[in-house]
């Protein structure tokens, strides 16, 4: 990659990430609970194959999700990736539908020693909260036709900073650590107005939490691979990832409110509160087997558990309706033929499916989220663009109350280079 194209690809990457930064994600009233809805780590060709990569071994692109496999990529490889999703939400009578897109990742790994330590650094969202839904009662002991509207609103999420390590052990065994920084905050508001019949109306009374979140979180990785199965020397590997328990340091604010109902103009506010503590965030575990040949064909299947009811913060409403989840995804890929003149022998095709219980409950029941995954990338020499698509569904009507129907689709560029190699000849 030349030095000119270089400049150039950073110069738009800025500009893209500028404007991408601060998009807005598609609101879902399941991100309410707890900390929002949790992204993962999974990058666009993960994507493609149901989320899976726990142990999945990768040349040309970087594996985000265990730190153990970062020996393989013997290039510096760098990977960008978009999401823009839509959501149709029903409760059975009515139902709407919105859209959105936002940054999903920047990543970079490079070779520390080739073939026995790589490094990788990187910046991601962690979790999203975007909802906002109304509904109207009789005020208990009103006049007569009295009712009470209110209005609950949730913004903002987190953000992770990572640095991810893994060395090589031997022929069979690798080890990785990956530690990270969270921080941001999320704005939960409630407020409402009281309206008798043939009354103007006047003012609207609510109240804002607003808290932020910094801290540092650690996770380790292992990974066993055995090579030369059989005529066709086939691979087989088992991966694990044991991410510790996070303690983030949190400031907690609480304001009353009252604003024009008319203009939105805030007339009154008054600090009720101002809490520092601690938002504990719950450890899980990853592991996944996989089979293939490389270049040529790849399939694995992952399982991750993580237990929310250890779930602790700052603000004691967050603790509600939250429960133990766990994921498990199928998926694979394929390669006709890397080598071949042929364009579409030498793009990667992908596909895969997950199924997951959320770590929430609605109506006291759980939610469980189904998905379907393909995906493919495009070659170009050792880089790549990748794209994958998902449709679901989450939660039902019968148990829930609520049923979301989904897609999400993902592109991402791969840019694989020999960086920090000094050159004999010029």
């Amino acid at each position: 990659m030349s030095v000119n194209f270089k400049v150039i690809f950073c110069t738009a990457l800025v500009v893209l990430t500028y404007n991408l930064v601060s998009a807005q994600a598609v609101k879902s009233p399941f991100s309410s609970f707890g900390i929002g809805d949790v992204y993962g780590s999974a990058l666009v060709h993960n994507q493609g194959m149901g989320g899976i990569g726990y142990s999945q071994p990768q040349f040309l692109f970087l594996n985000n999700q265990n730190p153990a496999l970062l020996p393989y990529n013997v290039f510096t490889v760098f990977q960008a990736g978009v999401v823009t999703e839509e959501v149709r939400l029903t409760d059975g009578t009515l139902s709407g539908k919105a859209r959105a897109g936002n940054l999903n990742y920047l990543a970079i790994a490079f070779p520390l020693k080739f073939g026995k330590a790589a490094t990788s650094l990187g910046i991601k969202p962690y979790s999203r909260v975007n909802y906002s839904f109304s509904y109207e009662e009789e005020v208990e002991n009103g006049s007569e036709g009295e009712t009470f509207t209110a209005l609950e609103e949730g913004t903002g999420g987190l953000t992770e900073l990572y640095w991810n390590n893994g060395f090589k052990l031997n022929q069979y065994f690798n080890i990785g650590i990956s530690t990270s920084y969270l921080f941001g905050n999320i704005i939960r508001s409630y407020d409402g107005f009281a309206k008798a019949p043939n009354q103007a109306l006047g003012f609207r009374v609510g109240i804002k939490d607003d808290t932020f979140y910094k801290g540092f979180s650690a996770a380790f990785g292992a990974s066993f691979t055995l090579d030369s199965i059989g005529k066709n020397n086939n691979r087989f590997n088992v991966g694990a990832v044991y991410k510790l328990q996070s303690n983030l340091s949190s400031d907690l604010t609480t304001d009353l409110y009252m604003m024009n109902a008319i203009s939105g103009d805030t007339v009154f506010s008054d600090r009720q509160r101002a809490l520092n503590g601690t938002t504990n965030l719950p450890g899980s575990v990853g592991i996944g087997i996989s089979y293939g040949k490389d270049r040529k064909w790849n399939a694995g299947i992952d399982l991750t558990i993580q237990d929310w009811n250890t779930f602790r913060s700052v603000n004691d409403d967050d603790e509600r309706n939250l429960t133990n989840s766990w994921r498990l995804a199928i998926g694979g890929e394929f390669i006709p033929d890397y080598l071949a003149l042929n364009y579409f022998k030498r793009v990667v095709y992908r596909t895969g499916i997950s199924y997951e219980q959320l770590p929430f409950l609605v109506d006291g029941k759980n939610v469980t989220d189904f998905g379907i995954n393909f995906g493919f990338s495009l070659p170009a020499g050792r880089s790549s663009i990748d794209l994958g698509f998902k449709t679901g569904r989450r939660g039902n009507v019968t148990d829930n109350l609520l049923r979301e129907s989904y897609w999400k689709l993902y592109l991402g560029i791969s840019l694989n280079d020999q960086w920090f190699i000094k050159r004999k000849f010029d």
